[in-house]
């Protein structure tokens, strides 16, 4: 780890610090001793009737005494004198100290330090002077003490040092004033920030260095390196850089490895370090036999083993046995047996390099919480950390559990660190829980610029705060327009509504539109009120109520397919949301399944009736040692009208965001018997989209990538019944290729396409710049 130190006090303690030793002090009084005690000092005792203190103005003579510990009429040593100025000095109170024996009377002349008259900075631009004067202990009125002013310069330093300015300087100065005062002036260098030029990793076979810096939070220094702070260097992150990279290995089957070593050197000119870590790989190991069995009377092992997951032949990851020891215990506490663990019990193969795993139902100690201690968060409410807890006071202590709720405090987002551990109780059978975090803003305001291929140039504003109130609460608002477009929502979330894994949200809307694509302008207003919970291990329901209002206007005289369409009307009903995220049994790091399905069922009061269906399915997996990431997604939709209603545009899919390659209503039926050629949307859609990202061979630090993709679908069935509108299912088939550019204004997407299949009437756009979207 590299090390350097940034403060600088030359000439400040020896410039304000006159002290002697007190056998000095004694020679050099010899005018007030007698010979024979400069002859005899080691051997001779001395006892003062009076001790006579002199120069305190500040410290009272009481004090000075208890500091010397020299008592009235006592025999003492010269070593014993030597000892009493060495305290009085240790105390810190004094500028300089002498001791002066003068018959039967010590006498004690003291120079008392003065007192801080204001505390200054000097050459600080990076950090200002108020969250400095919060960093140092030294303040104005207080006694001023050299020992502590160079304390504070090295946490001055300190706090350069943790933003990559390696090479900060700072030197404490005094200024003389009246009335024994000084100015203490801290003369900071900031210099520059000192970034990771070059990050290398040695010992790396399954895996390439670009894929292995891509987990790691310390990052080489690129083009945009004024705005990425990431790439600086902190010697701290190498500690948990090395974690991450053992944490990788281990779960794709690597149960050897080994992080050696990280380091970070310095270059010459001490403005840039060079960071390498050191590994050992070793083999891949794959799970062998599952077994599981039962050391408690009763407890049958085949309860167990039915709740578990993974298969013989998987590659091993700790994951994939933890989350079985958690499914166990789980289904421990709902048969209401306490006080069980599971002992997982690894069998090494090396020959054909796997790992039996045998779990083992077995009685834990009877050990309780006796109270769960929560400190440093200042804002965040102490419920919002202690919901993250599946323990309570008073119920039996499980070491796994309390583990998996630092992972939950720590990935809710709330606090850049978050330490919990135990520590024992009051009692043999009790433990304490300690919970220590420290907290990080979590709110943000946006002001931007945008650009859309379709809407053009448009002005963004945005609010979101993650832990409103400090109740871990989610608040955003945001209001976005482009040339012919306005688009404003409001949302909230409480996670734990009523305290438990139930989550309400909240979702307002306020949409515009003028001639967007379309010969027709709109307005839509909505209020969607949801609740969503977890059906199982890996899936969630959301019930909801939605309510709209939707106008559409100015509708374009030669439009005879919309003219029955304009005016306003209400929608009010409820709907499902049923979703399957493999992701979160966390059993496959490369892979992943999603699944949704949600119905609408509109007619609820208000104006239209129907029921709205849509799907989606995605799959995706990294290959190539996970250089190439390869996706495949589903997507399709239905409205079916019922009661005589019909749909309009509003209420009916469209191709924007279905398929790459078209304007936003670039496809799907027309109204063919217009001038105007206007896009009517459709009742069904079906999308088949599969995509490829792959590394450019460019430095990882640029953050840009390669991508290219096939979408194939198409939207029909507009239902409006007018001559000349299309209702057909014309495919449609369109190949890209993309430049993925992840920058700190957000993930870019640059779409370049060709249209392999389309209709006549079809809208092409063969160059799209969109936000990059993530499942």
């Amino acid at each position: 780890m590299l090390a350097t130190s940034g403060a600088k006090t030359t000439g400040l303690a020896t410039s304000f610090r006159r002290v002697r030793p007190a056998l000095v002090a004694v020679l050099l009084s010899s005018a007030m001793v007698s010979a024979p005690f400069l002859t005899q000092a080691v051997a001779q005792s001395y006892s003062f009737a009076a001790v006579k203190i002199e120069g305190n103005s500040f410290v009272d003579a009481a004090t000075i005494l208890s500091y010397a510990g020299i008592t009235r009429g006592a025999s003492i040593s010269a070593g014993d004198l030597n000892d009493a100025y060495q305290r009085i000095v240790a105390s810190g109170l004094f500028e300089s100290v002498e001791l002066q024996p003068s018959g039967g009377t010590l006498v004690i002349k003291v120079v008392e330090y003065p007192t801080i008259n204001i505390v200054d900075f000097q050459g600080n631009k990076r950090i200002k002077d108020d969250k400095l004067t919060e960093i140092i202990k030294s303040k104005e009125r207080l006694v001023y003490s050299p020992a502590q002013a160079e304390t504070d310069a090295a946490s001055i330093a300190e706090a350069y040092r943790v933003q990559g300015r390696l090479a900060a300087s700072v030197d404490p100065k005094i200024i003389r004033r009246s009335n024994n005062r000084v100015d203490l002036v801290f003369n900071i260098t900031e210099g520059k920030v000192v970034e990771n030029e070059k990050i290398s990793i040695v010992g790396n076979r399954a895996f390439s260095d670009r894929r292995l810096r891509q987990v790691l939070q310390t990052k080489q220094a690129g083009f945009l390196r004024q705005l990425i702070k990431s790439d600086t260097f902190i010697p701290e992150r190498l500690e948990a850089d090395k974690q991450t990279l053992r944490d990788f290995y281990l779960s794709r089957g690597y149960i050897d490895v080994q992080v050696l070593d990280a380091q970070g050197q310095l270059s010459r000119e001490r403005d840039a370090t060079f960071v390498t870590y050191t590994l050992r790989e070793g083999k891949v190991f794959s799970i062998g036999k599952i077994s599981t069995v039962s050391a408690i009377e009763g407890v049958d092992a085949a309860d167990f083993a039915a709740v578990q997951r993974g298969r013989t032949g998987a590659i091993y990851s700790p994951v994939i046995i933890d989350n079985n020891i958690t499914r166990m215990e789980n289904l421990a506490v709902r048969k209401g047996l306490n006080f069980v663990r599971i002992e997982p019990r690894l069998v090494r193969n090396d020959r054909d390099q796997t790992l039996d795993v045998e779990y083992v139902i077995l009685r834990a100690d009877k050990v309780f919480v006796e109270r769960i201690d929560i400190e440093g968060n200042t804002t965040t409410l102490d419920q919002v950390v202690r919901r993250q807890f599946r323990t309570s006071e008073g119920d039996a202590f499980n070491p796994r559990e309390i583990k998996q709720a630092a992972e939950r405090i720590r990935n809710l987002g709330f606090f850049e660190d978050a330490a919990v551990d135990t520590k024992p109780g009051s009692n043999a059978d009790q433990v304490i829980v300690n919970v220590d975090v420290i907290e990080k803003p979590t709110g943000s305001i946006s002001f931007g610029v945008s650009y859309g291929t379709s809407s053009g140039v448009g002005l963004n504003f945005g609010f979101s705060e993650s832990n409103f109130l400090g109740r871990g609460q989610g608040l955003a608002l945001n209001i976005s327009s482009g040339t012919s477009t306005v688009d404003s929502s409001i949302s909230f979330v409480e996670p734990a509504l009523l305290g438990r894994d139930l989550k309400f949200k909240l979702n307002a809307g306020y949409n515009t539109t003028n001639n967007d694509n379309a010969y027709y302008d709109t307005q839509k207003i909505s209020f969607i009120p949801a609740l969503e919970f977890p059906v199982a291990e890996r899936s969630r329901l959301e019930l909801r109520y939605k309510l709209f209002q939707d106008t559409i206007s100015n509708i374009n005289p030669g439009s005879t397919a919309l003219s029955a369409e304009q005016g306003g009307k209400l929608g009010s009903g409820l709907g499902y949301t049923f979703s399957f995220d493999s992701r979160l049994s966390g059993i496959s790091p490369t892979s992943y399944t999603l699944l949704r399905f949600g119905q609408d069922f509109l007619g609820f009061g208000g104006d239209v009736k129907y029921v709205e269906t849509n799907a989606l399915a995605v799959a995706e997996t990294k290959i190539f040692k996970e250089e190439l990431a390869v996706r495949a997604i589903f997507e399709g939709g239905m409205i079916n009208s019922y009661g005589n209603s019909t749909t309009r545009v509003t209420d009916r899919f469209f191709g924007a965001g279905k398929i790459r390659g078209f304007e936003g209503n670039g496809f799907g039926p027309r109204d063919l018997g217009s001038s105007n050629l206007d896009a009517l949307g459709g009742n069904k859609f079906a999308v088949v989209r599969l995509e490829a990202d792959f590394p450019l061979g460019l430095p990882e630090e640029y953050g840009m990538k390669g991508g290219a993709f096939f979408d194939m679908g198409s939207v029909w069935g507009s239902g409006n019944g007018a001559a000349g509108a299309t209702d057909s299912a014309h495919l449609r088939s369109v190949v890209g290729a993309s430049l993925l550019w992840d920058t700190p204004v957000g993930p870019l997407r640059f779409n370049f396409t060709k249209a392999i299949k389309k209709e006549t009437y079809d809208k092409e756009q063969k160059f799209d710049l969109t936000i990059q979207t993530s499942f």
